[in-house]
């Protein structure tokens, strides 16, 4: 089994803002461009224009309709690995092809190594992994590390393709294992999360929360006993997660 480094240099990842994502499906397709060519290439799809399309996608964003009425809001939920501190999906592979850097704390699988066992996806608790059927190897998100080293590029393009395709700046990159870094000033600032922390795998990446809506801000109204009983209509979103994503 592969075993993880004791501590990393970094801890880069993404902090995703749930407030301000419109689902647009940018960040999944700049992925699937930039990573069939790069590192991760090739990404292939499986009767793409058929009754069954399906295929390995490193990113992908799902969309949840929350509360009801007047009150109703869609939360994009974007999804793809969150760089875990203590990831199974490590720990698990036979060959030391899935491992985790001690530089930067990103979480890579050498296609060399894999031999497509599938034992990382079981493991993974968000549904990470991707297998690829043409391939024969399992793949995932990279953070677009043949991108964000490259010196060729001007300082701007040395993010992840998803972060560069975002058009409404909901997805940042960055250092979270400092402080000071601007992503860790923006998780502390508007209260970001661990998805699913009660696994214990420590990810990386986090989200910010929705904000309060403007009408319901101008106009506050006192909690119903039913409301109060059940839970603000954001926080079901998550329970709701929690449970897909636990299964």
């Amino acid at each position: 089994m592969t075993a993880l480094p004791a501590t990393t240099a970094k801890k880069l990842g993404l902090v995703i803002d749930l407030d301000t994502c419109v689902g647009c499906q940018a960040c999944a397709t700049s992925c699937k461009e930039w990573n069939t060519q790069g590192y991760s290439a090739p990404l292939t799809d499986q009767d793409p224009y058929g009754a069954d399309p399906h295929g390995a996608w490193l990113n992908r964003v799902h969309g949840f309709e929350v509360g009801e009425g007047d009150k109703g809001r869609t939360v994009h939920f974007p999804r793809s690995c969150l760089h875990c501190e203590t990831p199974d999906c490590v720990t698990v592979c036979p060959t030391g092809a899935s491992y985790k850097r001690a530089e930067d704390g990103i979480v890579l699988v050498n296609p060399d190594t894999c031999i497509g066992c599938k034992l990382c996806s079981w493991a993974c608790a968000y549904g990470a992994r991707e297998y690829d059927y043409d391939d024969g190897v399992m793949k995932k998100c990279t953070l677009c590390v043949d991108r964000i080293y490259n010196e060729t590029f001007a300082p701007e393009d040395r993010v992840p393709a998803c972060v560069r395709a975002c058009p409404t700046g909901a997805r940042h990159f960055g250092d979270i294992g400092d402080p000071k870094s601007a992503v860790s000033q923006l998780v502390a600032e508007r209260g970001g999360f661990d998805l699913l922390p009660e696994f214990g795998y420590k990810p990386v990446n986090k989200y910010l929360p929705p904000r309060q809506r403007r009408d319901e801000a101008q106009a506050p109204t006192r909690a119903t006993e039913k409301e109060v009983a059940t839970g603000a209509a954001i926080e079901k979103l998550f329970a709701w997660v929690d449970r897909v994503m636990s299964r």
